[in-house]
């Protein structure tokens, strides 16, 4: 997907392409770091069929709120939820789940969390393409 089509995904900022957290991405993903005061706010974009691993927080929970195209969300044990523009996800501390964008189709959310002492991420194994390719919008 060429990077014009993806600013156009929502409001926010694109940002650069997440380098950093690819080890934990199937696909292409952007991040665009846009609050550091009290709580931090990143908007992530996701290319078509790009998720993240499954992951915990580990002493702090987790917003996402919908911010372009259509993604997915799901918890461990539970069926996952589609999303769109205008929802909002909150993650507890300790939840195991995944996000990311359907198959043909960019996403983008706002996450927000607050740190805390002593607070991380924790990476688990990859959403893999069966599980994946099961999900219908």
């Amino acid at each position: 997907m060429e990077r014009k089509e993806l600013e156009n995904v929502s409001d926010f900022p694109l940002g650069e392409e997440n380098i950093a957290f690819a080890p934990y991405f199937i696909g292409k993903s952007y991040l665009s770091f846009l609050n550091d005061k009290e709580v931090a706010i990143y908007n992530i974009t996701f290319e078509p069929g790009c998720r993240n691993n499954w992951h915990i927080h580990h002493g702090c929970g987790q917003i996402l709120i919908c911010v372009g195209g259509h993604g997915w969300y799901q918890e461990s044990g539970k069926e996952a939820q589609s999303l769109k523009s205008g929802d909002v996800v909150y993650i507890a501390p300790e939840i195991k789940h995944w996000h990311g964008a359907v198959q043909d189709e960019a996403f983008a959310h706002l996450s927000l969390s607050v740190s805390t002492e002593g607070s991380n991420t924790e990476w688990c194994e990859p959403v893999t393409d069966e599980e994946y390719n099961k999900l219908k919008r």
